[in-house]
């Protein structure tokens, strides 16, 4: 896992007008040339065998996600049986990566998934806001982690990062990964539809990777623009770029808006071409999503039948 401030980038760090500095002093990022390679990726075209694999990759990269003030143990329990088989049909459909919840159903969710590999991830730092004291998002990964977390996705301080505070930021984010202590992994959420420019998007990368996180994120999925293969494209740069600078990876996961096969099959695409195949697997890239695994099987059933079943194939999240 990435401990804070790698070696090759320790000074960095140092101080807030070194980190100013350094985050300034990234190349800016051409927009236009940004989305039309996204968008120039996103029209591959992908055999029928590709597709299948793709489809499996996509099935075992979801974080089956579920953050309504509704969630009732019942729903959790449900979902956690969903992310384990989610076909019962077919016991060769691979199970998701991780159910996400909210901190108070994490034990629920554990017991659901308990022995199968699926991995508990829950949000934190007064999602997905971010607007508390620091006292009380350490109390909620620390409640979240000592439930049995294998995962905390937690929300940086737009505010902080927006108003050029990124010291701030950096303590908060040094902060929430001693928190997870040494079992759980961490994840930043920039919630880049409110960083208003890709090179805040870019800026919010390097300081949550020089800050210890062990994944990046879009998204909370509670905004109007959440994932998109532009800043997707512009995270998996990123990561790409630090490994190269410091020897250490870091995860990728776009969350919110995809809903569709063809959706993340063009995601998959996006890794392939820019961040390479050691990021094709889902201890390193992940989908948060939750009508997307609905599609995908419903999309699996097809090439393997050759016809789409009817509604009630799968489960109503």
């Amino acid at each position: 896992m990435p401990t804070t401030a790698p070696n090759a980038l320790s000074d960095v760090t140092a101080s807030d007008s070194t980190l100013r500095r350094f985050l300034h002093g990234l190349p800016g990022v051409d927009a236009v040339g940004l989305e039309a390679r996204a968008a120039s990726l996103g029209t591959r075209s992908i055999k029928t065998t590709a597709k299948a694999y793709a489809i499996d990759l996509a099935i075992s990269m979801v974080d089956l996600t579920t953050l309504e003030g509704a969630d009732t143990p019942g729903k959790v329990r449900a979902l956690g049986a969903k992310a384990v088989r989610p076909d019962p049909t077919d016991r060769t459909t691979p199970a998701t990566a991780a159910v996400c919840v909210y901190p108070d159903m994490v034990a629920t969710a554990k017991e659901a998934v308990a022995g199968s590999g699926v991995k508990v991830a829950s949000v934190a730092t007064a999602f997905p806001a971010g607007r508390a004291p620091i006292a009380v998002k350490l109390a909620d990964v620390r409640e979240a982690v000592a439930a049995g977390a294998d995962e905390i996705d937690m929300v940086i301080d737009r505010g902080a990062f927006l108003a050029g505070n990124y010291m701030k930021v950096y303590d908060e984010i040094t902060a929430v990964k001693e928190a997870c202590g040494t079992n759980a992994r961490l994840k930043v959420i920039f919630e880049t539809g409110e960083l208003s420019t890709y090179d805040n998007i870019r800026r919010a990368s390097w300081l949550g990777m020089l800050a210890g996180a062990d994944f990046i994120k879009t998204s909370t999925g509670k905004v109007a623009v959440n994932a998109t293969p532009a800043n997707t494209l512009l995270m998996l740069e990123a990561v790409r770029d630090f490994r190269a600078q410091t020897g250490v990876q870091v995860g990728v996961k776009p969350a919110g808006g995809i809903r569709t096969s063809k959706d993340a099959v063009k995601f998959l695409v996006l890794v392939n071409e820019t961040a390479g195949e050691d990021w094709l697997d889902n201890h390193w890239f992940r989908f948060g999503a939750s009508s997307l695994l609905n599609d995908l099987l419903m999309q699996r059933q097809k090439l393997a039948t050759g016809r789409y079943s009817g509604p009630d194939y799968v489960t109503v999240d």
